[in-house]
C-alpha cells in the first residue's frame, strides 16, 4: 500500500519544488536580460513575483500545521 503523506508534508515538498521552479527561471529571466529581451523578461518578472506570493501562503500553511520533520528551515 502506499505511503500516507501528510497535509504538512505535502505543503512542504510544493514549497521546495516553488522554490526550485522560482530559481530556474530567475536563472533564465537573468540569461534573457543579457540578450536584451526586456519584453519577455518583465513577463516573466511578473510571474516571478506571483510565485513568492504564493510560495509564502505555503509557507503560512505549513507553519499552520505545525510545520513538516525538519522544516526549521521554511
Amino acid at each position: 500500500m502506499a505511503e500516507q503523506y501528510s497535509l504538512a508534508d505535502v505543503l512542504a515538498r510544493m514549497y521546495e519544488n516553488q522554490l526550485a521552479i522560482e530559481a530556474a527561471l530567475m536563472e533564465l529571466v537573468l540569461l534573457e536580460e543579457q540578450r536584451g529581451s526586456s519584453e519577455a523578461c518583465g513577463n516573466a518578472r511578473g510571474a516571478l513575483e506571483k510565485m513568492g506570493e504564493i510560495a509564502g501562503h505555503i509557507k503560512q500553511g505549513i507553519a499552520r500545521l505545525g510545520g513538516a520533520a525538519g522544516s526549521s528551515e521554511y
